[in-house]
């Protein structure tokens, strides 16, 4: 968890459920549940004539699609949705894409990577993750009972997903993206996940910036068995140090989840603070012995795991891994059962 000091947050609290904040001329907050320990994700209304673009769409659950049609009846009542920007794959973010867009009559915008490993995600056998997860996990040291435990949990990108329309139009960085009477600069980032979008308006001072910059956590950073070998934290560092190069610190920044927030360039300078020092943790853990990803694993999230959790602290640990071989701190050392192991160089 990181505590952002220096930042400001001109709106101490969420919206209550099925109600909105008004966080900018035009641009409304919405916040819709997560059934995990981060309990929720931000949704953004942009006004487009009469209506809304919504950027994002929360899971694709009975409860999210309940405030959705709260929202529409209540505090949006009498104003349609006109069509939906998504920012990227995670389901928490495309989850009602399939259903947004066939109930409403939306067209999506999506960057290609992002909208290509949807659908393909939607078309995996469960079949792949027995396979390719298990042999991934016990390579990077994951006890076989563990590993039960993290698969156990099944194809969960279609339990939380409602697909993708088969047809949307491709957005990737550079755009320039008009919605009303405004017209948004789009950015993309990796590491968190391929090439995330973000939507700024410099001449107002606005960045809309997914999950690549959160206020009190640092998005998850993982590598995944498709990529194996991926510096996928090199890239996310890559990806901060260029959004403080081309949007101000002055900006009012509305994240994918916790509050709206001004000083960007003090939390980008924060989030890499904090994967330093996270390679530095795993430098010490290395250092009199070689150890795996899973050996690792307790030494930088201390607190217990459930499934889902394992998951995911699982491919960020590898992700500072793989980015500490690229920098050559770390050193790979695999035994005779070919099993990984890395010590401190």
């Amino acid at each position: 968890m990181q505590h952002a000091s220096r930042l400001t947050y001109p709106f101490p609290e969420p919206p209550a459920p099925h109600q909105v904040i008004e966080v900018a001329p035009n641009i409304l907050w919405l916040r819709l549940p997560l059934p995990y320990r981060l309990d929720h994700v931000n949704v953004y209304l942009l006004r487009n004539g009469h209506g809304w673009t919504a950027l994002d769409t929360g899971l694709g659950t009975d409860d999210c699609r309940g405030a959705w049609q709260a929202v529409l009846a209540g505090p949006l009542a009498g104003q349609d949705l006109q069509s939906l920007i998504v920012s990227h794959f995670h389901p928490d973010h495309v989850g009602l894409a399939g259903w947004l867009c066939e109930r409403y009559g939306l067209k999506m915008a999506m960057p290609r990577p992002e909208y290509l490993h949807s659908a393909m995600m939607q078309h995996t056998p469960p079949s792949y993750a027995e396979g390719v997860f298990r042999a991934f996990y016990q390579r990077h040291g994951l006890s076989q009972e563990v590993t039960e435990i993290v698969l156990s949990r099944g194809h969960e990108y279609l339990r939380r997903t409602t697909g993708v329309p088969p047809s949307y139009l491709r957005i990737k960085h550079g755009d320039a993206l008009p919605v009303g009477e405004r017209t948004f600069q789009v950015l993309t980032g990796g590491g968190h996940s391929l090439e995330q979008a973000m939507l700024h308006l410099p001449d107002e001072k606005i960045f809309l910036a997914a999950d690549q910059v959160i206020a009190k956590i640092s998005p998850n950073v993982s590598v995944h068995p498709m990529e194996p070998d991926l510096d996928a934290l090199g890239i996310y560092l890559s990806s901060l140090r260029a959004l403080a190069g081309v949007v101000s610190n002055d900006v009012l920044v509305l994240p994918g989840h916790g509050l709206p927030f001004y000083g960007l360039h003090d939390r980008v300078a924060e989030l890499i603070d904090h994967h330093q020092a996270r390679c530095g943790d795993i430098a010490v853990a290395c250092r009199d012995r070689a150890l795996t990803v899973a050996d690792i694993v307790p030494h930088v999230f201390t607190r217990p795991l459930d499934a889902h959790q394992t998951g995911f602290a699982f491919g960020e640990v590898l992700a500072h891994v793989n980015h500490m071989l690229s920098l050559g701190t770390l050193r790979p050392e695999p035994d005779n059962q070919g099993i990984d192991r890395y010590r401190a160089t």
